[in-house]
């Protein structure tokens, strides 16, 4: 297992996420579905801050998703996920964000996202506002290691 050194990470963003009874399956673990649902809300929490941001107007798509599940999430009242941009590209871009509890992490996943258009079917290009807040917020893709 590829463990992230803390300055890998300097550039993520960590957001604490309150778990739900809910949340559990019969062992007391968060449901894996459930996780999914948790990185949802924290990428959409982080993407859209306040409201007013001028990013991604008419929202973004889920183009693909992968999750490693590294050890079981317990129910606990909360959670954190350090989230960041592991590429950029002209019509996507990829958000990696990494699960932790008591300090360990849980889960690596990464997800494509499409910014779309004003008819909120079509794809587009990244805009230069939007390029720039995502290569501020660049860490290394799940698996690459810095300074080897």
């Amino acid at each position: 297992m590829n463990k992230a050194q803390p300055d890998e990470l300097a550039a993520a963003t960590e957001m604490v996420l309150q778990l739900r009874w809910s949340d559990q399956d019969a062992l007391g673990h968060v449901n894996n579905a459930r996780i999914v649902t948790l990185m949802e809300e924290a990428r959409i929490r982080w993407t859209r801050e306040d409201g007013r941001t001028g990013r991604f107007e008419f929202g973004t798509v889920v183009a693909s998703i992968q999750i490693d599940y590294k050890r079981p999430l317990y129910y606990q009242p909360e959670m954190v996920i350090r989230m960041g941009i592991s590429r950029v590209g002209n019509k996507s871009f990829t958000v990696r964000g990494i699960g932790y509890q008591d300090g360990q992490p849980v889960f690596d996943s990464t997800t494509v996202m499409v910014p779309l258009d004003a008819d909120g079917v079509s794809s587009r290009v990244l805009n230069d506002q939007e390029r720039s807040w995502l290569e501020s917020s660049l860490i290394p893709a799940a698996g690459v290691r810095s300074g080897n």
